[in-house]
């Protein structure tokens, strides 16, 4: 078995080219969802907070200072890539859940 059979018959047995699409496909779903985040969610909250510059609020303890706007930005930008990442697995894997015995 030759040099050029074994490396084609490694990216099969470890899907390294199914996962490679994957890696990539998240990339780009993250750029569309952060800009989701920024351009379209996070507007609606800014009349929320204080001031109404979101991204630099803070919370100062002292001589401590706690940035809550950007972590705010962060938190709700993962939790719209866990619930586009639950439906696309919903959707297209079409699994059974798993019975515990």
């Amino acid at each position: 078995m030759g040099l050029l059979s074994e490396f084609k018959d490694f990216l099969y047995e470890y899907k390294v080219i199914p996962l490679a699409i994957a890696f990539i496909m998240g990339i780009a779903s993250t750029a569309l969802i952060k800009s989701l985040v920024d351009n379209v969610i996070m507007p609606l909250i800014t009349p929320f907070i204080p001031g109404g510059a979101w991204r630099t609020a803070t919370l100062e303890l002292g001589p401590v200072f706690i940035g809550w706007g950007p972590f705010l930005a962060e938190l709700i930008n993962f939790i719209i890539i866990a619930f586009v990442v639950f439906l696309i697995a919903k959707k297209v894997l079409k699994e059974e859940k798993v019975e515990k015995k």
